[in-house]
């Protein structure tokens, strides 16, 4: 007699999971593919063998090994797979085109500007047809809307403690804050740290990631927050105004990176080290990664690789 109980409780992961674990021989080479951690594939399988009330699995130095339970639910599972994407198929043929799909993202400022624009590129290519719905803002917003369910993973700065309550976070890279001028800046003679406070600045909200990292940096040179500042994360404005006239704009590097290599802007030389921070990938802590969500991942780190962003 069929447990329906538990028919409703196995998900299409599970059963992608244990595949993939058996195809490859290892859940090294199974987190690998589907572009998961190994706890996370872990945690998969033992989710599915709790449902089941089974081992599935043999694990030893050597590899993986299938059980005879397991062996019988695996090729079920092909089974079951197999007639979802012929289903997916025909249904495809019954609407005369292919089947559109969207994966939405939040990033902050800093990942829209520099990384998201060839993060897209590399997508399009491994998921030509799919539409990719962008959002980007501050990071509390975009935190709402991953909770809310709007975007399914946000790429930005790790937020504080309290606003990560019920989200995961991988680190990708890390990143610095810079400060940065027009070409021909009064300040860049002989810049100085002074230069904040005989200057406007643009700089970074209260709701901005970056704002705790950056008071840290003003604090340990001594140094107050600019008296003359405008407090904006809207990079539009920000462009312009640092352009047009003799702001310092303070700033995460990713922001400027096109900028400052093809030296629209300047980046004044002040050791900003102590402003690095950890930029990853934040999703909803009990979300399960659609086939083309993780080939959306998969474009992310090809993209981080190209551009060389810093692993450390």
């Amino acid at each position: 007699m069929v447990n329906y109980q538990h028919a409703r409780q196995v998900k299409i992961r599970h059963m992608q999971c244990l595949l993939e674990v058996v195809s490859c021989g290892s859940l090294k080479g199974a987190a690998e593919r589907l572009y998961l951690t190994q706890p996370a594939i872990s945690r998969t399988l033992k989710e599915l063998e709790d449902i089941l009330g089974s081992t599935l699995l043999l694990r030893s130095r050597a590899g993986v090994e299938l059980t005879e339970a397991g062996e019988v639910f695996a090729h079920f599972a092909r089974m079951s797979l197999a007639a979802l994407d012929h289903g997916l198929e025909s249904l495809e043929r019954t609407r005369g085109g292919a089947l559109q799909q969207t994966v939405t993202i939040g990033a902050l400022p800093s990942v829209a500007a520099g990384l998201l624009p060839r993060v897209a590129e590399g997508f399009q290519r491994l998921a030509p047809g799919a539409v990719l719905h962008l959002s980007d803002g501050p990071h509390g917003a975009l935190i709402d809307l991953l909770r809310g369910g709007a975007v399914s993973m946000v790429i930005g700065r790790l937020g504080d403690p309290a606003s990560m309550q019920g989200v995961s976070f991988t680190q990708l890279y890390t990143e610095e804050v810079v400060c940065v001028v027009r070409p021909g800046h009064p300040c860049l003679a002989a810049p100085e740290l002074d230069d904040l406070s005989r200057w406007p600045v643009i700089f970074p909200p209260v709701s901005a990631a970056i704002r705790p990292q950056v008071e840290r940096w003003l604090i340990s040179h001594g140094l107050s927050e600019p008296p003359n500042r405008i407090e904006t994360v809207s990079g539009a404005f920000a462009r312009v105004h640092a352009r047009d006239t003799n702001a310092i704009w303070m700033i995460s590097h990713g922001v400027v990176r096109n900028e400052l290599s093809d030296g629209r802007l300047i980046r004044l030389p002040f050791d900003t080290s102590l402003t690095k921070g950890p930029v990853g990938l934040m999703q909803r802590q009990d979300a399960d990664p659609s086939p083309l969500e993780s080939l959306f991942v998969k474009a992310l780190h090809e993209a981080i690789e190209v551009l060389g962003y810093d692993a450390s």
